[in-house]
């Protein structure tokens, strides 16, 4: 696991830590001190910590004009021990929504596991950002059938569509748009 950095191709075009408006503003990462770990391996120095124990982040990109956030993960998503939920919604959404932001594409292809608990900040989440969304992608099978059973996906939207792109060939603005026409077309068809 040490070896899975996050996305690093988008840094011409942001970096979390150089960000005013990131929570991660000004952080700093060694190359070679490995300090976090997820099942008792290391994971690589690049991803963020926020709160939870089992779960990691990067911010790989924000657009304050557009007002859209896409966050790659990697770890165990564990609602019932670690409320990572919590931690997520409190620690780097929330603050990213205070500067505007108010939809967020997921990647979740790194997320070994997911544990459910209740939706209270899930639902919290989804009706602050008003007309925004939360989009998942590149989320394993079992981890998206975890989020359905437990009506998360009511909250966070979970298409096949979506797990197409393949997003590392686009850029930001890109994966941005399409995913956007994707929703807008949803909509329109279901009104």
């Amino acid at each position: 696991m040490h070896e899975i950095e996050p996305f690093f191709m988008w840094r011409y075009y942001y970096v979390s830590e150089e960000d005013e408006n990131s929570p991660f503003y000004q952080r700093e990462y060694s190359e070679f001190g490995f300090k976090n770990t997820v099942y008792n391996y290391c994971i690589h120095p690049q991803w963020d910590e926020f709160g939870s124990s089992t779960l990691y982040l990067k911010i790989i990109y924000a657009d304050y004009n557009k007002n859209y956030a896409i966050i790659e993960l990697i770890g165990e998503w564990n609602d019932c021990i670690t409320n990572d939920i919590m931690y997520l919604k409190s620690n780097v959404t929330d603050v990213l929504a205070e500067k505007g932001i108010n939809k967020f594409i997921l990647i979740g292809e790194n997320v070994m596991n997911l544990h459910c608990d209740m939706d209270d900040y899930y639902a919290e989440w989804f009706d602050e950002i008003d007309d925004g969304w939360i989009v998942g992608i590149n989320f394993r099978d079992h981890v998206v059938n975890e989020f359905i059973t437990n009506n998360i996906d009511y909250y966070i939207m979970f298409e096949e569509r979506f797990d197409k792109a393949n997003w590392r060939s686009l850029k930001p603005d890109d994966l941005f748009e399409w995913i956007e026409e994707l929703i807008t077309k949803k909509i329109s068809t279901t009104t």
